[in-house]
């Protein structure tokens, strides 16, 4: 299994972004995908996971601003981020949890910077 994020970049305080992560091999609906963000000098925290069939999960820093999907058909995981602030700034890393497989699987992350 191979993941890779997409839709990082650069945007002002109250903005949005849209990241991707588009997922190759084999997966299952019961995996749990997700995003962990890590910032400068910190440890990677997670933002928000999801898992086939049940409800989303996110960080209490990000709820009512983020809002993770599943395309499972894509094999791919999205995450929108409105109103950004500047402690979002970090480079967040899509994850999946294979169930199957019994393993974590990690993307090469993908830089989101919010200017203030």
């Amino acid at each position: 299994v191979q993941l890779q994020a997409f839709g990082g970049g650069l945007v002002q305080a109250g903005g949005s972004l849209r990241l991707s992560c588009a997922t190759s091999g084999t997966i299952f609906s019961i995996d749990t995908m997700g995003w962990y963000r890590q910032a400068p000098g910190k440890s990677r925290d997670l933002v928000a996971t999801t898992t086939g069939g049940g409800s989303p999960d996110y960080a209490d820093s990000v709820k009512g601003r983020f809002t993770i999907s599943r395309d499972s058909a894509k094999k791919t995981v999205y995450l929108q981020m409105n109103n950004l602030k500047p402690e979002d700034t970090a480079v967040y890393y899509c994850m999946l949890n294979s169930k199957v497989y019994g393993r974590d699987y990690w993307g090469k992350g993908t830089q989101v910077t919010v200017s203030s």
